[in-house]
């Protein structure tokens, strides 16, 4: 099986399959012959069989036993989820930038001597 959920190919033969239906029974003289007979209930059993497996992998689709509304609700409520990210990855952008725009405190440097507090730094 492949890891395509719905391999396209599955519904582009349906419509090669009908229409190899619709030539047998359309031929002049239609399905009289026994041949004629078992080459259009091959057909049919083949467009069948295809046109099941189709349903059964878009019933298989995840989402697929919601109704077109539901769907639609999801659908809108994952683009005002996707809006509230893009506006909150924005704003943190711009506190980036504006912090990257204030100048930083020079570093002390090598020379400076620092007081330390013995007492407060000793544990009790």
């Amino acid at each position: 099986m492949s890891t395509d959920p719905l391999p396209s190919s599955t519904f582009e033969s349906l419509l090669n399959k009908l229409l190899v239906v619709v030539e047998l029974t359309q031929k002049p003289g239609g399905a009289t012959t026994p041949q004629a007979k078992q080459e259009l209930l091959h057909a049919t059993n083949e467009f069948k069989e295809s046109l099941s497996r189709a349903r059964a992998l878009a019933k298989d689709l995840p989402g697929g036993e919601l109704l077109t509304e539901e769907q639609d609700e999801v659908i809108a409520m994952l683009e005002r989820l996707k809006q509230k990210k893009q506006y909150q990855l924005a704003e943190f952008s711009a506190q980036v930038l504006s912090t990257e725009s204030v100048p930083r405190r020079a570093a002390p440097s090598q020379n400076t001597q620092m007081e330390v507090d013995s007492n407060a730094s000793t544990p009790a």
